[in-house]
């Protein structure tokens, strides 16, 4: 299981039955270092045990929670076939484990939910865009994310430029006589009638959509367009026979540019609205704003654990010094539901938080 998408994260996210186990671990791809993956790996794992042997579960409980990842352990073909890290989540019902292009740092973390923020990072904040390729002949819409694509069902938008303008074959042959002003015309009215089309697909979405054409294009397809994240830059050439692998690889470093300027724009706001009481970077108040749906931005440090408790029937945190039975890490419960509340999360490194804190946030009010 390797794909990670919004909706899987947000699965792990749920409270889920019992104690669940997050496991860690920067992996090797190639080359005789490779076996090193499943020396680390039973080592996290003999470390989850003897966590897991101080708790209140019963020998039989740890056994049957470790058995899947135990099981994994002597798979050799897995352990031949990594990516730059290794997450693997464990519970009484649940056994899940992502091969990512991300390298983690060694983490065992035991609570009652899953520990997710090292996989924000991973996952990036809003990877799902949309690629809109286009020709006078033909419409497709690509639905992708950096580990997956899949072409989209278009009803409801015209298929090529003949079907918008509802052209028969008379009239069809009289439009290859027309000038330049006709043809842009027609083109505009082509391109309104898939930006339409669009606004139902995308209602809702505060994704990248990016353009697929020839150069001549673009430029009329902004003029027809109404939805707010078309990128500035878009896929030059005429997409027919690229295929949606090739067109996703294509547009990843237009996702990246799109992704890493709407992190400097937030950064920019966090520090214009420091001083105001729209910003914290005091933790207790955080969590206790996340939890009730306040934080529109979060930016937390993926190498650093704050623990404590939050206790929701009194809006209480107590912050704590070590992972201690009960505790958890209040950065990644700030993390998970601000999330679930709508918000952004941005996980970086320590030194790229627009304040000397592990997290700080920019409220909705």
């Amino acid at each position: 299981m390797d794909i990670l998408s919004g909706n899987e994260l947000k699965s792990l996210m749920q409270k889920q039955l019992g104690i669940c186990v997050s496991i860690y671990m920067p992996a090797i791809r190639k080359g005789a270092e490779i076996q090193q993956n499943q020396i680390r790996y039973k080592n996290l794992l003999r470390d989850a045990e003897d966590r897991l042997l101080s708790s209140d579960l019963r020998p039989s409980e740890i056994k049957d929670i470790l058995a899947p990842a135990q099981e994994m352990s002597g798979n050799i073909p897995f352990w031949q076939n990594q990516s730059d890290g290794l997450a693997v989540f464990l519970s009484p019902d649940t056994f899940k484990y992502y091969r990512l292009p991300k390298r983690f740092e060694e983490l065992v973390v035991i609570t009652d939910r899953f520990h997710i923020k090292p996989l924000i990072p991973a996952l990036g904040f809003d990877t799902e865009f949309f690629i809109l390729a286009i020709s006078q002949k033909n419409v497709r819409l690509l639905r992708c994310s950096l580990q997956h694509v899949e072409e989209m069902d278009i009803t409801g938008m015209p298929e090529n430029l003949d079907d918008a303008l509802n052209l028969d074959d008379f009239e069809k042959r009289l439009q290859r006589h027309t000038g330049s002003e006709d043809m842009k015309a027609n083109l505009l009215q082509y391109f309104q009638h898939v930006d339409r089309g669009l606004h139902e697909l995308l209602k809702d979405k505060k994704v990248p959509l990016i353009f697929a054409g020839v150069d001549y294009l673009l430029p009329i397809y902004r003029e027809a367009n109404t939805y707010p994240y078309l990128t500035e830059k878009g896929i030059s050439g005429n997409p027919k026979g690229l295929s949606a692998d090739k067109l996703r690889d294509t547009a990843r470093p237009i996702v990246e540019s799109f992704l890493e300027a709407k992190r400097v724009d937030a950064l920019s706001q966090y520090r214009q609205n420091a001083g105001t009481g729209l910003t914290s970077d005091n933790v207790s108040e955080i969590v206790q704003a996340a939890h009730h749906g306040r934080v529109g931005t979060l930016f937390v440090s993926v190498g650093v654990q704050q623990w404590g408790t939050f206790d929701t029937s009194t809006n209480t945190v107590r912050l704590d010094t070590d992972a201690g039975t009960g505790n958890e890490d209040l950065l990644d419960l700030a993390t998970i539901q601000t999330i679930l509340n709508g918000g952004t999360v941005y996980a970086m490194d320590y030194d790229k938080i627009p304040i000397d804190s592990a997290l700080a946030a920019i409220f909705r009010y």
